[in-house]
C-alpha cells in the first residue's frame, strides 16, 4: 500500500522517453549504498519498455547474492528508502517457488519508484527481465498490453484493485513471453 506521500490512484500515461535517464541516478545511489551486495541493478517494469504506457513510477530490480532484511533495510533506510511492510512485498511466488524479496519506496519527495531486492538466481529475477525483453521485442504484445493497462486504469483506478485484476492478465502475457523465449533462445539469467 502506498505511504502517505504516494498516490493511491492509478494513472497510466503514455511512454516518456525521460524514464531511462531517470532510472540512472536511482541505480547509482543504490549501487553506492549496497556496495558489493548488489550484483546488478536493472530497470524493469513498464517504464523500461520504450513505447509502453505505464504508471509514472520507475521499477528497479537489484540482483543480490542474498536478501537479508537485517542488513539491507538499514542500508537503504540510511539513504531514505522505506521498506514496504506488506507480506506481498516480502515474498512472491514465481514458477511455483516462494521467492524472498524486499520492496522499498523512495525517500519522501524523491522521484517515484519501487526498488525490488531479489536473489540473483531466483525465477522472479528472470520473470522481470523476460517481461521487459519480450515487450521490447514484440510490437503487437506491447501495444495490446499498453491498451489493456490504460483501459484498466481508467475503469479501476484504485491501486490495490488494479493490481489484483492485472495479475491474472500478466500470467497470460507471460505464457506468450515464455514461448517467445524458447523460440528466440532468450537467455534468462544474464551475467551480473
Amino acid at each position: 500500500m502506498p505511504f502517505h506521500d504516494e498516490r493511491a490512484q492509478v494513472s497510466v500515461v503514455e511512454y516518456q522517453p525521460r524514464w531511462p535517464a531517470e532510472f540512472e541516478p536511482i541505480a547509482e545511489v543504490l549501487r553506492e549504498a549496497l556496495g558489493d551486495r548488489a550484483l546488478a541493478v536493472d530497470h524493469v517494469g513498464s517504464t523500461s519498455v520504450p513505447g509502453l504506457p505505464a504508471k509514472d513510477c520507475i521499477d528497479v530490480q537489484v540482483r543480490m547474492r542474498s536478501v537479508d532484511e537485517a542488513q539491507d533495510v538499514p542500508l537503504l533506510a540510511g539513504i531514505g528508502f522505506r521498506c514496504r511492510p506488506e507480506p506481498w512485498n516480502r515474498v512472491e511466488v514465481c514458477a511455483g517457488l516462494r521467492c524472498h524479496k524486499l520492496v522499498f519506496a523512495p525517500p519522501v519527495g524523491a522521484r517515484s519508484c519501487n526498488v525490488h531486492l531479489r536473489v540473483a538466481a531466483g525465477p522472479n529475477v528472470r520473470f522481470n527481465l523476460l517481461f521487459r525483453d519480450y515487450l521490447c521485442a514484440d510490437d503487437v504484445a506491447r501495444g495490446a498490453w499498453g491498451a489493456f493497462k490504460q483501459r484498466l486504469a481508467s475503469s479501476v483506478p484504485d491501486l490495490s484493485d488494479y493490481g489484483q485484476i492485472k495479475a491474472p492478465a500478466t500470467e497470460v502475457l507471460m505464457a506468450a513471453a515464455e514461448r517467445w523465449a524458447v523460440e528466440t533462445g532468450w537467455n534468462g539469467f544474464p551475467e551480473a
